[in-house]
């Protein structure tokens, strides 16, 4: 039987995680190191791994909690008309995960692509993302001859080829925008469709 989460341990994750953002926000994502974190907030190492198995396990509620921040706010934008339109709306989604590689790692691992058996925070914007890219398929001007999903699952798709093409020392001179742009064409504007 679980035991109810104590007031005490809610406010140390809490505690936690907000110290977390703060130094992020002063140092970066990898900079992070957790003996800072739990000099800084007040507390020992071991109530550190109480609440999270690792940094990474960390870094996941809070980039987790940064994607769903960016989808809600492209979920308010209206549905894009064109695929410019669709690569200006995704610009903050773009520069968050391109904001460093170890950002861009850690969305990777925790993507649910790795066959990790707890679905967590990153792993449920993907199913988010593919959801309000399938609405933008569905209200624009885009290919129907496939299911609304379908070509929102290849926006994601080519969003990810895109970002992580910019990590990628042969392509990294190369900026996403135009990349994705060629791509989203050739995907939602087919000339055969």
């Amino acid at each position: 039987m679980n035991k109810p989460i104590q007031k005490r341990a809610i406010a140390t994750r809490e505690k936690l995680l907000s110290t977390a953002r703060a130094l992020i926000d002063q140092e970066g994502f990898e900079a992070l190191r957790v003996e800072d974190l739990v000099r800084t907030a007040g507390v020992a190492k071991g109530t550190f791994f109480a609440h999270f198995k690792d940094k990474d396990a960390l870094m996941e509620q809070i980039i987790g909690a940064r994607l769903a921040e960016i989808s809600a706010e492209a979920d308010q934008a209206p549905a894009p008309q064109n695929v410019a339109e669709m690569v200006a709306t995704l610009n903050p989604l773009i520069a968050f995960m391109t904001s460093e590689r170890y950002v861009f790692d850690v969305i990777l691992r925790y993507s649910g692509a790795a066959a990790i058996s707890e679905i967590g925070p990153i792993a449920e914007q993907f199913t988010v993302q593919g959801e309000l890219f399938a609405r933008w398929v569905a209200q624009g001007p885009f290919r129907k001859d496939i299911p609304a999903d379908l070509a929102g699952d290849g926006i994601g798709a080519f969003l990810i080829q895109s970002i992580a093409l910019t990590f990628c020392a042969l392509h990294c001179s190369s900026a996403i925008e135009p990349r994705l742009a060629t791509y989203l064409d050739a995907w939602l504007l087919p000339s055969g469709a």
